[in-house]
């Protein structure tokens, strides 16, 4: 199962170029695209949303943690950096490091709810090795490496996480965005289907 949180939505457009571009528009035609994409890899997806609606945080997060087995990527687009590069980040370790349980309660039984990464930092740094190779490949002077990031949505998930983020709202228009999408979503799909290999195998 994938998860994919196309960010912002409603009131919240998200980072806004001076061409009108809002991210919120952008990522959810982004989200549709990668479905299609990651469906034909034979992976389930589901979406955080579907329309211009705005879910909290916690409902995004509690999207990914219901399903077994699941990844969640966030998709943003920034508004500043290199125009038609990508950028894939994942959670730093300090950001998710265990804390205390509950009074009562073993630590290993309680997680508090923005710590729930903590347990999947190894797995979301592999997933975003594997899709930023992939953006490397697709789009010139994107990075070959990913990034760490505190990413607010990240934090609350329990599953392997990553953001990623595409440059950028700065543009004319959003011609040069869309002609990014397909190629986009071709290059995380391939990625999340190597890493279903290696997380099935981990499962197991």
């Amino acid at each position: 199962m994938v998860v994919l949180d196309p960010a912002h939505g409603g009131a919240d457009q998200g980072a806004r170029g001076l061409s009108g571009i809002a991210e919120s528009e952008i990522v959810l035609s982004f989200a549709r695209l990668l479905r299609i994409s990651l469906e034909g890899q034979g992976l389930r997806v589901v979406l955080t949303r579907q329309s211009n609606d705005d879910p909290s945080f916690d409902d995004r997060s509690k999207t990914a943690n219901a399903q077994r087995g699941a990844i969640f990527i966030t998709l943003h687009v920034s508004s500043t950096g290199q125009p038609g590069t990508a950028r894939v980040y994942s959670l730093p370790r300090d950001a998710g490091a265990p804390v205390s349980g509950g009074i009562g309660l073993p630590r290993a039984q309680l997680i508090r709810w923005d710590r729930a990464q903590q347990g999947y930092l190894e797995l979301s740094r592999k997933l975003a090795e594997l899709i930023q190779i992939q953006m490397a490949q697709r789009f010139r002077g994107s990075a070959e490496t990913p990034t760490v990031a505190a990413v607010r949505q990240l934090r609350t998930v329990a599953a392997p996480a990553v953001a990623i983020e595409v440059s950028s709202v700065s543009l004319p228009d959003r011609t040069q965005l869309d002609k990014m999408a397909p190629a986009l979503a071709e290059g995380v799909a391939r990625a999340v289907a190597a890493f279903r290999l290696v997380y099935e195998s981990g499962a197991k």
